[in-house]
């Protein structure tokens, strides 16, 4: 399958806006997310409080990053862990492949992990001829289809029961069934077999404690458990940014991400990882393998405005806020990491050349910041990416994109010129507000801009862009003065 780029969001974006079925499916999971996020979050009354708390701990980690990175590794070392240092995918991906190499690994398991993803290992391995095998299911069922996921912590959220039913006939030989337990049963038998067979075990990492070397993944399925304790070796995968300075600040983030992103007071399954076994008996792998990857990381790191990107948990309630995401899903952001916060990811990892649309992929409504649960300012980060991509537009680097959306928009700037040529012009907006009352006659139907087509189209191609997805709500037929001056007049008529 071909997957979608960064380059082609705005093609991307028209064409998921025309899926009924897409739209449909986003706007179910999104509104039940958000809902549990909601009621999970009022059953603590300093939830606040927890989430400047959690800011200040990442803050005050990404400012020392340098000694927290030290810190974990020397612990984490003496717990007898392999400790490995990634520039970019590339190296992390051929530790990961040497390491399956040299221990003759022909089959690996995988449990949920966006590290991975962001750097296609799946692709690295099966180019060594090794199986990489999915074990979320969500995970499972995109690996079936050739899909790239869709969301940080629902990576089928775009699919429908249908839809997967469909892809298990032809893809596992299931007689064709509508039952979920069925469907769930059928992905279980086939994953438990692999699990035994397996030779690694690959996953990420939500936290890592610099002051035990401890590693912390949560789950719900129990596959991560199987895939970290079933396989000899177990190999993590884990951004730089993922550390937290005590074991003790554990109590905080996990009251906040369970919380943000299933609306769990505690997810099923929490994972924490110091080292090796020690005994036969005991759970565990007996090799312990941690990549720290930067890929791109440190770039962000350096600035003040772009750190904050680093304190992200991954948990997912942004793109359940955002008005942009439920609208067009996950796939036509063309980037492992979309929504709000992968827009102002992507840019800084894979550069802005390549996903120079993504930070206008927003209407900056804020809804993603008052629903982050480390208060990352996305919309500030947005404006920031924003600016960096208008200074560079004359560039090769941003101009070799040759989309609208970059170009130096003359068009635009004019359009600026006349509102506020108009806005600091009292008789001149009241004339064009006016023009536009008459103009909307033709186009207002039910109480309602609908679809705009025709030469109003071509005389006012924002307005029938906006209109081509969503209904616009129309100019009030009095005036704001108008009806001031009516209510002075009557209370006058009053006294």
């Amino acid at each position: 399958m071909n997957h979608l780029t960064s380059e082609t969001f705005d093609a991307n974006a028209r064409a998921a806006l025309a899926n009924d079925q897409l739209r449909g499916a986003l706007h179910r999971a999104t509104s039940l997310f958000g809902t549990r996020r909601r009621e999970a979050a009022s059953s603590l009354s300093n939830w606040e409080e927890l989430r400047s708390q959690a800011r200040a701990i990442k803050d005050e980690t990404l400012l020392h990053l340098d000694r927290y990175l030290e810190q974990f590794t020397a612990n984490a070392e003496a717990a007898r862990a392999q400790v490995h240092w990634a520039r970019d995918a590339a190296e992390a991906n051929r530790i990961v492949c040497r390491l399956a190499k040299e221990r003759k690994a022909r089959l690996v398991v995988k449990g949920k992990s966006m590290a991975t993803e962001e750097i296609h290992l799946n692709a690295a391995l099966e180019a060594e001829g090794i199986e990489a095998l999915e074990t979320d299911l969500g995970e499972y069922i995109i690996q079936l289809a050739g899909e790239t996921p869709s969301h940080i912590i629902a990576p089928a959220i775009h699919k429908t029961k249908g839809q997967i039913a469909e892809l298990f006939t032809a893809k596992l030989g299931l007689e064709p069934t509508d039952d979920v337990a069925k469907l769930t049963i059928t992905a279980r038998h086939i994953l438990r077999d692999k699990f035994a067979a397996a030779d690694m075990g690959v996953s990420g990492v939500n936290f890592g404690v610099a002051e035990t070397g401890t590693i912390l993944i949560l789950e719900n399925e129990g596959n991560i458990r199987l895939t970290t304790s079933l396989p000899k070796t177990h190999v993590a995968v884990m951004g730089i940014e993922k550390l937290i300075p005590r074991f003790a600040d554990l109590d905080v983030f996990l009251k906040l991400l369970p919380r943000s992103g299933t609306g769990q007071h505690l997810t099923a399954y929490q994972s924490l990882i110091t080292g090796t076994k020690r005994r036969r008996e005991e759970e565990g792998p007996e090799e312990l393998h941690i990549i720290l990857l930067d890929n791109g990381r440190s770039r962000m790191l350096a600035h003040p405005v772009t750190r904050q990107s680093l304190a992200c948990i991954r948990c997912g309630a942004c793109l359940n806020a955002c008005p942009v995401y439920q609208q067009i899903g996950g796939h036509a952001y063309g980037s492992v990491y979309p929504g709000p916060i992968g827009a102002v990811i992507t840019p800084q990892l894979f550069g802005l050349a390549k996903a120079a649309q993504l930070p206008f992929a927003s209407s900056l409504c804020g809804a993603c910041r008052e629903v982050c649960p480390v208060k990352i300012d996305i919309p500030e980060l947005l404006l920031h990416l924003r600016a960096e991509i208008t200074d560079r537009s004359q560039t090769s680097e941003v101009r070799s994109q040759k989309t609208e959306s970059i170009r130096p928009r003359r068009l635009e700037s004019l359009a600026f010129k006349v509102w506020a040529a108009v806005m600091t012009r009292p008789r001149l907006y009241e004339w064009s507000g006016l023009l536009a009352r008459l103009m909307q006659l033709t186009v207002v139907h039910g109480g309602k801009i609908g679809k705009v087509t025709g030469l109003l189209s071509r005389m006012a191609p924002p307005l029938s862009a906006w209109t081509s997805a969503r209904d616009l709500r129309p100019i009030e037929a009095k005036t704001f003065r108008r009806l001031w001056r009516a209510e002075a007049e009557t209370r006058k008529s009053q006294r």
